[in-house]
């Protein structure tokens, strides 16, 4: 049960890196074609702000991934579904809502 979670958040975290990158490189695309000046141009700074969260996601997404596989590896020794700080159990619905968490709702 827990195992096929974490492998389906693995995949919908993949799927979301693979179109952030796609989306991110073709703000990067699209810059290397203007001469846009973001600081002067008012569209400019939108699509630097575009760009700059679509790399923050972009980040994020990859952080979950490595955070994923962190789980992966405590399910494989045991000690998946137990809090960090004090370990106690992490509850179910806290586990199906967030795979990767490593602490119960009291510690986070």
């Amino acid at each position: 049960m827990h195992e096929e979670r974490i492998r389906a958040r693995r995949g919908e975290v993949q799927t979301t890196i693979d179109s952030l990158s796609r989306r991110h490189a073709d703000f990067v695309e699209a810059a290397a074609w203007t001469t846009n000046d973001d600081e002067h141009d008012p569209e400019g700074a939108t699509v630097a702000f575009e760009r700059a969260q679509t790399a923050g996601l972009l980040r994020m997404a990859r952080d979950e991934l490595e955070q994923l596989a962190l789980a992966e590896r405590r399910l494989r020794d045991g000690t998946y579904g137990r809090c960090v700080k004090c370990g106690r159990p992490i509850g179910d619905g806290r586990l199906e809502a967030l795979p990767a968490a490593t602490t119960c709702i009291r510690c986070a």
